[in-house]
């Protein structure tokens, strides 16, 4: 099993503070959670499985970085991620999507981490074999002499193996040095029958119709085709199909479901609207009714999925909701006790955008600058330009619909529109943009409040 990353609260803390501005309660939180499942595979076995992980509810508005804490912790811990939206859940009986899916989706995603890990681990074995099987069609070895033929004895024959093995060598040379690459080889590709059949599955029964897709693909007699392609091309697919074989697949899979039981991370989205009870009546979803689905998987149970049974008792659950018109006390009382841990995440003020826009490693302006350097392009922002664009996002925040930092993505693409759209064209290859030009660009927007509703 992959091990935690045994970084401390403080060290995951400074991790996150690279990519998300402000939000030190959540941080402190979720660093303490993830710390938390360290301690516990240092613990004695006996009183291992007794601890549960301490599941956290964010509540805050959108665009604060909700999703983005939980995405980042989960790349810090190398652990299998999922983000599920809880409004897209169904009770039991009615058509929609299964609560159990998304332990499915975990563990595919498991499955991929390990299978990585196992690729990586084999990489250099695949590629002395897939080397081997290139040479193998590009120098064929010799035929073998008939009986009787003139040339016989033993000189003869070693003479002409010293000859075909320093022609290898050579061959291998010129593959190394990428001499070759343009060369065009044929290879026998298998290829997945084309013609499937379709299952139709809803509910519950999706996983079914999942396996019973695989089931008849691999009953369905797989073709080998014969292609020209280049030995570039050739060397790649080569590489993946050797490492394929050197994986045993039964293996990554008890890895992987170790790796899901154990580290697993699931965020779930919109919490908030599955809260409140209403009595309403007739054949309808409920909220409530999907809450307790939800529930037994939260508070630990099995999950039948195609690569065997997962225990959910250890994953950590991260739920988060604006909580706008419900609040967390609406959610039932057992599914509330689940989520001990909750904290609140602060709007964004315009000093957060400033921050936002220049201090993350992965910030808007460092993207924008780099997409732009692409096309021989060399843009600069002056200071007063991204205070601009700052204030026009937290008035439009507070005129509009309040959706945080994703405004600033709307207001940077409209910004950028022109320039982005004449890149290719452009002569001049040094831009600035100043106050000035970012006024220009979005003062009639943000004058006309209906059509800024639309735009930005």
């Amino acid at each position: 099993m992959t091990l935690l990353n045994p970084m401390t609260p403080r060290e995951i803390v400074s991790e996150l503070d690279k990519y998300i501005i402000g939000q030190s309660k959540a941080k402190r939180a979720v660093s303490i959670a993830l710390r938390n499942r360290w301690r516990r595979q240092q613990v004695d076995k006996s009183l291992r499985d007794e601890i549960a992980p301490k599941n956290i509810i964010m509540i805050g508005p959108t665009g604060v970085g909700k999703t983005e804490i939980a995405r980042r912790l989960a790349r810090l811990a190398n652990a299998p991620f999922i983000k599920v939206e809880a409004s897209k859940f169904t009770e039991v009986g009615y058509v929609g999507k299964d609560v159990e899916s998304m332990i499915r989706e975990l563990m595919d995603y498991g499955v991929k981490i390990v299978r990585e890990e196992e690729q990586a681990r084999v990489q250099v074995r695949a590629q002395e074999l897939a080397e081997e099987r290139l040479l193998d069609i590009l120098l064929p070895p010799l035929p073998k002499k008939r009986p009787g033929s003139v040339v016989s004895g033993e000189e003869a024959v070693k003479g002409e193996k010293e000859e075909q093995d320093n022609a290898r060598e050579k061959m291998r040379e010129l593959l190394r040095g990428g001499r070759l690459d343009d060369r065009v080889v044929e290879l026998d590709l298998t290829s997945q029958p084309t013609h499937m059949i379709e299952v139709i599955s809803a509910g519950g029964l999706e996983d079914l119709g999942m396996n019973l897709r695989e089931m008849l693909g691999s009953m369905m007699p797989k073709s080998k085709k014969r292609r020209k392609i280049k030995v570039s091309e050739a060397r790649v697919i080569l590489i993946q199909d050797e490492a394929s074989r050197l994986i045993d697949m039964d293996e990554v899979i008890k890895k992987a479901i170790e790796l899901v039981e154990q580290n697993g991370i699931i965020f779930l989205d919109e919490v908030d609207k599955i809260a409140g009870r209403e009595g309403g009546h007739g054949p309808e979803v409920s909220r409530e009714g999907v809450q307790r689905d939800l529930l037994p998987i939260v508070e630990g149970s099995n999950v039948n999925t195609k690569y065997g049974i997962v225990k959910t008792d250890h994953i950590l659950f991260i739920a988060a909701g604006a909580f706008h018109v419900s609040k967390p006390s609406d959610l039932i009382p057992e599914f509330q006790g689940r989520f001990p841990i909750r904290v609140e995440l602060d709007s964004l003020t315009k000093d957060d955008f400033l921050r936002i826009l220049l201090e993350p490693k992965n910030s808007l302006v460092k993207q924008c600058k780099a997409l732009l350097k692409t096309e021989g392009l060399t843009v600069e922002f002056s200071k007063d330009a991204v205070l601009e664009m700052c204030e026009f996002a937290a008035l439009v925040n507070s005129q509009t619909e309040n959706i945080g930092a994703r405004r600033l993505h709307t207001i940077m693409e409209r910004v950028l529109d022109e320039i982005s759209f004449e890149a290719p064209e452009r002569s001049c290859k040094e831009i600035l943009v100043d106050g000035k030009y970012v006024r220009e660009r979005l003062r009639d927007i943000v004058k006309d409040k209906d059509l800024s509703r639309y735009i930005l």
